[in-house]
């Protein structure tokens, strides 16, 4: 049996991280040895191989954001966020969803994404959650069920989005408080976080947020409303200070990709604190729909080549949920690593996918994971060959409607005149246009290491 799937393996996983945070760059290099013969998954070994490498060389920026996030954060937020993070997600947690994934004939996903409202103090242009009713909530007893349940199934990992989630700020601390072994990830504009929310979440250890910016104030507040930015830069300032985890969401569109992937910005991001950026296109659905605000096939590429840029470069994480598809083996929606409840409960396959077949309001998590719209989903995953084209809505819109069609779901948005059918139509252009390019990048990629193989 794996050592952390025993009571004592937990245990003694846990006071190692904590061993290692009393001194980290003194202890860590031991108990990597101790991390070597517990790692059981491919994946484990990958990330003590990974941690190996970034100590080996002082002057990379891999071991400069390593050495930031562990002198630079608070001592209750780093421990807390190493137990989950590592213990409990990766050792306990990976190994038991697999095992429940055998039992359900099903994916148990890593996170949960879920909307604890659907209100929010800003009106953003093209806001993906701005065609929902924009007043249905989730109730607080129904979020503590969804999160008991999820850890029993081995997820320790809570996304919280909306609306603006922290709307309801209150009870995601109750949550957070009730629930200490799970991390409460939350995606918010960031307007309303002040010096007592910050002192809450550092006292609490397990919750970090991922701000929303457009790119600098011009563009920012041109989408966001004027005075936004400043209160973004605000409130980076008191969680830097305060010694909390944050990060930035970032979402390119035809009009702001060459300013989200400059220099100038992805340094003011680390100049401010900031740990990660999760890195969005704009996807035409929601609010204000509008095609022409994709950003183009080669503005996507662009973005790519200079995220895996600022990766050899930049002491700060960057993940692009659509270009780093070869990275996840293609979509990582339907429940195959995560899934979005909104606050209506309807579960979707993805927050950009706005499509159910049942309510968690009325079944237990396990019964929600069985659901025809997940089945058809996975069973078509990766969508694509070439895994620079993950995504069924903008890159193999034929596969949306196949699985929407299969399964029988509804949409969940407040103005559904629009069929799967149309959506795809409209969509298809594009991603033939993007799949021409994605496939000679493909190609040109996978030549050059048939090439290196042969030499």
């Amino acid at each position: 049996m794996n050592l952390a799937e025993t009571f004592m393996g937990e245990k003694l996983l846990e006071e190692g991280v904590k061993f290692i945070l009393r001194n980290p760059e003194r202890n860590l290099r031991g108990i990597l040895g101790i991390a070597e013969k517990l790692a059981r998954e491919p994946h484990h070994r990958e990330m003590v191989a990974a941690v190996k490498r970034v100590l080996q060389d002082k002057e990379s920026n891999w071991y400069k954001f390593a050495q930031r996030l562990l002198t630079q954060t608070h001592p209750n937020v780093r421990q807390r966020l190493a137990i989950n993070f590592f213990v409990n997600s990766a050792f306990i947690g990976v190994p038991r969803q697999k095992e429940w994934a055998a039992k359900l004939g099903v994916s148990v996903p890593y996170a949960i994404l879920m909307d604890p409202t659907e209100k929010c103090n800003l009106n953003c242009l093209g806001c993906w959650a701005g065609d929902y009713q924009r007043t249905q909530e989730l109730d607080l007893a129904t979020m503590d069920r969804i999160a008991t349940e999820a850890e029993k199934l081995g997820i320790y990992f809570i996304v919280l989005s909306g609306g603006e989630p922290l709307l309801r700020r209150e009870d995601i601390l109750t949550l957070a408080e009730k629930h200490p072994d799970q991390v409460f990830h939350i995606f918010t504009n960031g307007t309303l976080i002040d010096e007592s929310f910050v002192q809450e979440m550092v006292r609490l250890g397990n919750i970090t947020v991922a701000i929303s910016l457009e790119g600098f104030e011009e563009t920012t507040d041109a989408r966001r409303g004027k005075g936004v930015f400043k209160k973004v830069m605000q409130a980076m300032d008191l969680l830097r200070e305060n010694g909390a985890v944050f990060g930035a969401s970032v979402t390119y569109t035809r009009k702001n990709t060459e300013e989200l992937g400059s220099e100038a910005f992805i340094d003011m991001l680390v100049d401010k604190g900031v740990a990660f950026v999760w890195f969005f296109t704009y996807i035409p659905i929601g609010k204000d729909v509008d095609l022409t605000l994709m950003a183009t096939p080669e503005q996507r590429a662009w973005m790519f080549e200079r995220i895996t840029y600022f990766r050899q470069t930049k002491p700060i994480f960057l993940v692009d949920f659509w270009n780093d598809g070869e990275a996840s083996n293609g979509c990582i929606a339907g429940g195959r690593r995560y899934f979005h409840i909104n606050a209506a409960g309807e579960v979707e396959p993805c927050a950009f996918v706005h499509y159910s077949t049942c309510n968690i309001k009325n079944m237990s998590l396990i019964e929600a994971l069985q659901n025809p719209l997940f089945r058809a989903y996975q069973k078509r995953q990766p969508f694509h060959p070439n895994l620079r084209r993950p995504c069924p809505l903008i890159d193999c819109p034929e596969m949306l409607q196949e699985i929407v069609h299969e399964s029988g779901a509804y949409c969940t948005q407040l103005n559904d005149k629009e069929s799967v059918d149309e959506f795809a139509a409209k969509l298809r252009p594009y991603a033939q246009e993007w799949g021409r390019l994605a496939d000679s990048i493909w190609e040109e990629k996978h030549q050059t290491l048939r090439d290196a193989q042969v030499q």
